[in-house]
């Protein structure tokens, strides 16, 4: 596994491993607590280095996780993790990014990871009731006081990057982005280009869609998060087949799986660009991090832009209150 740059000389493994799915949203965990922790130091293991995490997700089981997993590893380990949400009783009761409770989370976020200095925090969503400058300034002084070492913000427009970028310059902007995502791409890329900011994008694979194991009739259950998003709905799962059936022919030139090819489109695009694939399985792991050996050429990375362009994806990314929340 070679290595990537984001911005301020955060140097992280090109692959990295969304934990978000071991402790939420896409159903039963097919294995322990126990064998996820294994997963995350195979992972390592194997130079996929740059964990995603969040006090949300579980909520804070899934930094429990990664914090115990990493506990003997972790001078190889960058960690990311998010601030952002006011949770009460367990759920998510809207955004709170107010000074005080920015520094309350990083508090307690170092408490369940174990470590003594975040790598890499992301305000998890833009709250709309406090100026990002004021964000962008609590988290600076977090990282003079050592507790945190870089500035991420995530799912924000392009006006409030380069905002917050003036006040503490931003390492990395987290944001849903593959070939059937190409919502960064007209504002939010150019201006992480101009700026010298990476981008982490999350959902590389499309929330599975690009594994080719995600069928139109397939039931997703209370709990799974695509049973209510509108992209998964049985007619457009149909709708969208002609773009997993282009790059399922195009893996199988390649000698490669489709998850491979979806995922060195992205790291085509540009050389701080660094996906965050999430899997609970080794071999996914394994996969995953081998599409850093798939060279796609300019004119396959174009036949996929145009094919993307002309059968266009059906259904949103998000159900209608989450689209309310991106691009703020």
């Amino acid at each position: 596994m070679h290595t990537r740059t984001l911005g301020q000389g955060l140097e992280v493994s090109a692959i990295g491993l969304g934990a978000m799915g071991m402790s939420q949203s896409y159903g039963p965990n097919p294995g322990s607590r126990e064998d996820m922790i294994g997963v995350l130091r195979f992972a390592v293991e194997h130079g996929v280095t740059f964990i995603d995490t969040a006090e949300v997700y579980g909520p804070y089981d899934n930094e429990r996780l990664v914090g115990e997993a990493i506990a003997p590893i972790r001078d190889q380990v960058v960690v990311a993790t998010k601030f952002g949400w006011n949770i009460v009783d367990g759920t998510m009761q809207g955004t709170d990014s107010r000074p005080q409770q920015i520094r309350k989370v990083a508090e307690e976020s170092l408490e369940r990871l174990g470590i003594e200095q975040i790598d890499l925090f992301y305000q998890h969503r833009v709250d709309p009731d406090v100026p990002i400058e004021e964000v962008a300034g609590t988290v600076g002084e977090l990282i003079a006081e050592g507790k945190v070492a870089h500035f991420g913000l995530s799912e924000a427009g392009a006006e409030t990057i380069r905002r917050a970028h003036a006040v503490q310059p931003v390492t990395a902007v987290q944001s849903e982005y593959s070939l059937w995502t190409r919502d960064p791409e007209p504002e939010v890329l150019p201006a992480c280009h101009e700026l010298g900011i990476g981008f982490v994008p999350f959902s590389p694979l499309g929330k599975g869609f690009f594994t080719g194991t995600v069928t139109p009739d397939q039931d997703f259950g209370d709990g799974e998060i695509r049973a209510r998003v509108p992209r998964f709905e049985a007619e457009n799962l149909r709708r969208n087949q002609a773009l997993l059936d282009a790059v399922g022919a195009l893996a199988e030139e390649r000698e490669a799986s489709p998850a491979q090819i979806a995922l060195a489109w992205l790291l085509a695009q540009s050389p701080s660009i660094v996906p965050i694939p999430g899997t609970r399985r080794r071999e996914r792991l394994v996969e995953n991090a081998g599409s850093t050996q798939v060279r796609l050429s300019a004119d396959d990375v174009a036949a996929l832009d145009a094919l993307a362009a002309q059968v266009g994806v059906a259904g949103d990314r998000y159900d209608e209150n989450g689209m309310l929340m991106v691009g703020l």
